[in-house]
């Protein structure tokens, strides 16, 4: 199936023209969300098709509901390790591209990776994302060294890194085996745009990243090669966002129907300026999402796909970012960085340019969020979310389609609740600021009178005590 073109371009386009749902139809769908057994295509593009505010409204309660129903108050950290910029790709609106001579190129050895695993480790970080452009010199045998010497980073408290996802260029099933055969969680690759005319203007030929069908079914490959867990994601600004989601959830409902469980995880990324990057900058974006209409894809995906976890980066800004956790989204990266080696740049960027805040060697977009790891916990404690830097599942061998299994009975909870709170636990004790601490405890303590089975609430009783006690990586 790996050949095969899934995205009906004329179908998608086509199902956007005068489709607004009527009052009644509108109902229909959100109570029908509101079961948690998702939507189909026909019901996406009604509600891509909704306007008015009061109705959008009405998506985003829903969206709410089915996240609080799914993942509770949880909310999973992680951050990016950028191990390099070189690229012989030549995409219009990256930083990385080739043609951008204002970027300075560096690719991270083994000892300055270690060096970046380390820092995010004193943050606290127990997830990390390697990322990288696409260049010879960082092909699938580099980064399986990367991923040994990330995993292998330990900081003075012993703290270690316990999940790395990679993001990376398509390729071969071979290389993907290699990939998994270093214990990664998920594989992540943005098509950046589903519509096949689009794309060529984006990606000149020429160059690797040009050949849409190869891109477009690299997670064939990457299942093929053994790996359980991917992730998906367009850019945001490129085509009009209806299209981009309706060839989405027919990129999930490929997944679903040729091997067995849909995407782990969808990523919304948004267009933001790259220096050197001209088409980047707000005015010449050619389909630029709104704040308004970025909540609503949001929260739709949250209702069509209930069990797929959202992925916001640093790109948005704190305000949007901690107003998105509410209505769908299930992981943010924090205190993230975007250059190669920038988490150990020492440099003094408050009167920087916009593209220039993540450090002196070139970073692939602007951020949004500049907080501190322990400052996003902290927002998130006040709005009564549980930090998660939870790596159970992964390595207890929940899955694919046995995670799948577990989450749509609502059995998962079990697990993800108690787990998240372990490490939130072990986060307060090693890193956490005082102030932050203090509220942290209160929060864990108020959790842990939430539990309905006696017998559950003693052993989390019992496992956040060893946590202050010093014992380290427990979980369910």
């Amino acid at each position: 199936m790996r050949n095969q073109n899934f995205i009906d371009r004329d179908k998608l386009y086509g199902m956007l023209d005068n489709n607004a749902p009527t009052e009644s139809q509108l109902n229909d769908i959100l109570n029908k969300a509101r079961k948690l057994k998702g939507l189909n295509l026909e019901d996406v593009a009604k509600l891509l098709c909704v306007e008015n505010e009061a109705d959008i409204q009405k998506i985003l309660d829903t969206a709410e509901y089915c996240k609080d129903e799914i993942y509770g108050r949880r909310l999973v950290l992680f951050a990016p390790i950028y191990t390099g910029n070189a690229c012989v790709n030549n995409c219009v609106y990256c930083g990385f591209r080739r043609d951008n001579k204002a970027l300075k190129r560096k690719i991270l050895t083994l000892d300055e990776i270690e060096t970046e695993t380390l820092h995010l480790l004193r943050m606290g970080h127990k997830r990390a994302l390697l990322i990288c452009g696409e260049s010879p010199r960082n092909d699938a045998n580099y980064m399986v060294e990367a991923i040994r010497r990330c995993y292998a980073a330990k900081d003075e408290k012993g703290s270690t890194i316990r999940r790395i996802n990679v993001e990376l260029a398509p390729m071969s099933v071979e290389d993907y085996a290699k990939l998994k055969a270093e214990r990664i969680g998920t594989y992540v690759c943005f098509q950046e745009t589903y519509d096949p005319v689009e794309y060529a203007k984006f990606h000149p030929a020429g160059t690797p990243k040009a050949d849409y069908l190869y891109r477009l079914t690299c997670m064939d490959r990457a299942q093929e090669g053994g790996i359980n867990d991917v992730g998906i994601g367009v850019l945001f600004g490129l085509v009009d966002y209806r299209f981009e989601i309706l060839a989405l959830m027919e990129h999930a409902r490929h997944l679903e129907e040729d091997y067995g469980c849909g995407p782990h995880t969808v990523s919304f990324p948004r267009i933001e300026p790259a220096e050197g990057t001209p088409f980047s900058l707000p005015e010449n974006i050619p389909h630029p999402v709104s704040d308004k209409d970025f909540m609503k894809i949001i929260a739709i995906i949250r209702i069509a796909m209930p069990y797929t976890g959202i992925i916001i980066s640093t790109r948005e800004r704190p305000e949007m970012r901690d107003k998105l956790v509410k209505y769908g989204v299930s992981q943010i990266s924090a205190a993230s960085e975007t250059n190669p080696g920038g988490y150990n740049e020492e440099t003094d960027n408050t009167a920087a340019k916009p593209y220039e805040k993540t450090g002196t060697t070139g970073a692939q977009f602007t951020l949004g969020d500049h907080r501190s790891l322990d400052e996003v916990i902290s927002m998130m404690i006040d709005g009564g979310y549980i930090p998660s830097f939870c790596t159970g599942c992964y390595r207890k061998g929940r899955v694919g389609a046995d995670f799948m299994d577990l989450a749509k009975p609502g059995l998962i909870k079990e697990f993800c609740k108690p787990n998240a709170m372990f490490t939130f636990r072990e986060y307060l004790e090693d890193y956490a600021s005082p102030a932050t601490k203090e509220k942290g405890l209160r929060l864990l303590k108020q959790l842990t009178e939430t539990f309905s089975k006696e017998d559950l609430k003693k052993r989390v009783e019992g496992n956040l005590c060893k946590i202050g006690e010093g014992e380290r990586d427990l979980y369910f």
